[in-house]
């Protein structure tokens, strides 16, 4: 097997582990996300840097160790921070949005004291989403945060004045939501893991942990912003690695049983999955389907594999939720969106569950295990 150009699959040095570049000597260990379902092994693993723009990381350091020189414009004043997100109710979901709360109360926003928190919440309609972003405009809430870029895209269209911040955004340049990642521009601003880079390498991991695999269902959602140029880049990696690649699109959860069934006509062998609000919701129902097509999976993040996927590649989404809480800390004392720089995550974890490698009768390689950062046993 091929492997990406300028992907670093072996394990790096151990020191620095934040998920962070330029926080890495200011920060401590990364917090991990949790897994309950089953005993959890933790190993020594690897997983590779995204590479960030120079002119980023500048400017970002900066924005984030510099001490504060400003003071909130309106003392006394309770700001009301708006939330767009897909279910709310979920406990993955809640998980995070208590990391972010974490970071707020860090920084010494108290709910009821001097921030209000409106959720909206679309409960897997993402068709919902325009009302609801409308429903917190008519508010007049001082800003918007929206959970990535399908809840970013409907936001802006609702507004070109209140700031918004994606606490997950998989490419806000290729997508039109900013300028660019040092300088975004208009009222838009957040943190990205840029699945761009990040999907090429879970489908290098995936073929390197099934390497008869040589047809790979992509399963995505024509109607996330991102997920376009991400295909692409996908497609091109398959390229290079030599598998076919093979969309298959579903929009919402109805649409997801006909999609596995256009898999098993394809005859694909493995599949991979593009973060989206819609499969998360219905996750358990994915590594369902995928089992009783004997499809190993590739995932976007942990909570898939402890509802039963094989394997997931992401960053620690704990993290980039609390630390959205930066921005939102940030404009209220007179920060300009505009001038906030987009910040990426670096280091990923990788999470394999072997109970599931089981159920499909698969041995992962040893030098696939060797790079995780977690095994489900």
């Amino acid at each position: 097997m091929k492997s990406l150009p300028n992907s670093r699959l072996a394990r790096p040095g151990s020191a620095g582990r934040s998920a962070w570049g330029f926080a890495a000597q200011t920060q401590g260990p990364t917090p991990r996300l949790p897994v309950a379902v089953a005993r959890v092994r933790n190993c020594r693993g690897g997983y590779p840097q995204v590479a960030m723009r120079v002119a980023t990381i500048a400017v970002a350091f900066v924005l984030f160790s510099a001490p504060l020189v400003v003071e909130p414009q309106q003392p006394g004043k309770v700001y009301r921070v708006g939330i767009l997100t897909n279910q709310a109710s979920d406990p993955a979901e809640a998980r995070l949005w208590q990391a972010f709360r974490s970071g707020l109360r860090e920084r010494g926003w108290i709910e009821g004291k001097n921030i209000q928190i409106e959720f909206r919440s679309a409960e897997g309609n993402t068709g919902r989403l325009p009302e609801l972003a409308a429903d917190l405009v008519r508010l007049k809430v001082d800003l918007i945060v929206a959970r990535s870029s399908l809840f970013v895209q409907p936001a802006k269209e609702a507004t070109s004045s209140i700031p918004i911040v994606f606490v997950v955004h998989a490419d806000p340049v290729r997508t039109g939501h900013v300028a660019s990642l040092a300088r975004p521009g208009g009222n838009i601003t957040g943190l990205a893991n840029l699945n761009t880079d990040l999907a090429p390498k879970e489908l290098e991991l995936l073929s390197s942990a099934v390497p008869v695999a040589k047809r790979i269902a992509v399963l995505w959602n024509p109607d996330t912003p991102s997920h376009t140029p991400t295909l692409k880049a996908v497609e091109e990696a398959g390229r290079t690695l030599r598998v076919q690649v093979q969309p298959v699109g579903a929009r919402t959860a109805a649409e997801l049983e006909g999609a596995f069934t256009a898999m098993a006509r394809a005859r694909a062998q493995a599949l991979l999955v593009l973060g989206s609000p819609i499969f998360f919701t219905v996750r358990q129902r994915v590594a369902e389907l995928a089992i009783a097509l004997k499809l190993p999976t590739m995932l976007d993040s942990s909570p898939y594999v402890e509802a039963g996927g094989l394997m997931s590649y992401s960053p620690n989404y704990d993290d980039l939720y609390r630390r959205g809480a930066i921005y939102v800390d940030k404009i209220p004392r007179g920060s300009k969106p505009a001038d906030l720089p987009v910040e990426q995550a670096t280091r990923f974890e990788l999470i394999i569950n072997l109970k599931t490698a089981k159920a499909l009768g698969l041995t992962i390689p040893q030098s696939v295990l060797a790079r995780a950062d977690q095994i489900i046993e």
